[in-house]
């Protein structure tokens, strides 16, 4: 039982470590003899009616001075173009262009993001998800950190604000994920490509470099572009960096549990790298790791026995501690037993079904 306890020891100081060790975006402090550098901000768009309102007035809401919007509608069948024309109101800052026919061997958001970079005038390219918000100086201190820390590729995870039930359990496990087991001192400061984690809500690059390693087109194919994107930059020898965002960006992913589901479902078993080995072994890892203190737990309070209370009460302030840096709701990390075992259905229902060559639904588009 003291193994098990030093276990939970462990991992606590490494999340306290990641925590201190992932940066923040820094304070803008402009050149006034430099120009600033222009920022193109790259929206791919499928359907997203119930987002336009939110992403047009953050967007319309930023400070920084030089930047252009470019929002592809990706043959949209709702609302969508006409809710973009009713918001932008003729703002010369935003150009709509139309996407083009889904091209064999490509997924949607892919081909999409790569027709965004093409009609894209910027130094930067900040590709961000419909479902995003930013704050008003977001743009400032993006470059700022990423000047700084000579990133050229620049992302992070985050604010995730949760309605129904299943998001509040899954999504936040995201930033536990990162906190918890990504090396994040080597993660941004080796080029090791398997050390890397990027969230495609949120990825500033500099257009350049973005360009010399073929942007979009080299993971054309990819389910988890963003990861498969960071790890290219990183196969080629340049920077990229993971840092805390969540103090300027939110998140609205998903709206129904179903979305949640199969949204996960899509994702999942890919970014295990289709590793059934994997799947098991982290559900064995998650059952000891985040279900089985509470049994132990509970034991513990009738016995009077610490060393079984202790494991269950380091886990939840390792929880604790996570959804604070990530500006998580306040006594969500009181459910990390449930959101494991639903992770861990997650995890054998996305891979059941690549077994079963069922593939995937999003977007009204099918995937394999």
């Amino acid at each position: 039982m003291i193994y098990y306890m030093l276990l939970f020891i462990f991992m606590l100081l490494l999340t306290i470590v990641n925590i201190k060790a992932m940066p923040k975006l820094k304070r803008y402090e402009p050149d006034s003899k430099t120009p600033q550098p222009l920022i193109s901000i790259l929206i791919p768009m499928r359907n997203e009616e119930r987002n336009v309102k939110r992403i047009i007035s953050s967007i319309k809401g930023l400070t920084y001075s030089n930047l252009e919007c470019v929002i592809l509608d990706d043959q949209s069948t709702d609302q969508t173009r006409t809710q973009l024309l009713k918001e932008i109101h003729g703002d010369p800052r935003f150009t709509i262009i139309e996407g083009k026919e889904l091209r064999e061997g490509w997924v949607g958001k892919v081909h999409a993001c790569h027709q965004l970079s093409q009609a894209a005038n910027g130094d930067y390219l900040l590709f961000v998800d419909a479902d995003v918000e930013l704050k008003e100086r977001t743009l400032e201190h993006t470059l700022a950190t990423a000047q700084a820390t000579k990133a050229a590729l620049l992302t992070g995870f985050p604010r995730f604000p949760v309605k129904t039930w299943l998001e509040a359990l899954v999504v936040p496990l995201q930033h536990v994920v990162v906190f918890s087991y990504l090396p994040v001192v080597v993660a941004n400061r080796n080029k090791m490509s398997k050390a890397s984690a990027a969230h495609g809500a949120f990825m500033f690059i500099k257009k350049e470099t973005y360009e010399a390693v073929g942007g979009h087109e080299a993971v054309k194919s990819s389910l988890v572009e963003d990861v498969h994107l960071a790890q290219l930059f990183k196969q080629k020898k340049h920077r990229v960096i993971l840092a805390n965002i969540t103090s300027h960006v939110s998140c609205y992913m998903y709206e129904t549990t179903e979305e949640v589901w199969n949204g996960f479902a899509k994702n999942i078993f890919v970014g295990l790298g289709r590793s059934a080995k994997a799947v098991w072994v982290l559900s064995f890892f998650f059952a000891c790791y985040y279900v089985l203190p509470l049994p132990f737990f509970i034991a513990g309070i009738f016995t009077g026995n610490m060393l079984w209370i202790l494991p269950f009460c380091i886990m939840l302030f390792q929880r604790f501690l996570i959804d604070r840096s990530a500006q998580q709701k306040g006594l969500l990390f009181c459910t990390m037993p449930a959101s494991a075992i639903v992770l861990m259905l997650l995890m054998n229902h996305s891979m059941k079904r690549e077994r079963k060559k069922q593939g995937y639904e999003w977007k009204g588009r099918h995937y394999q």
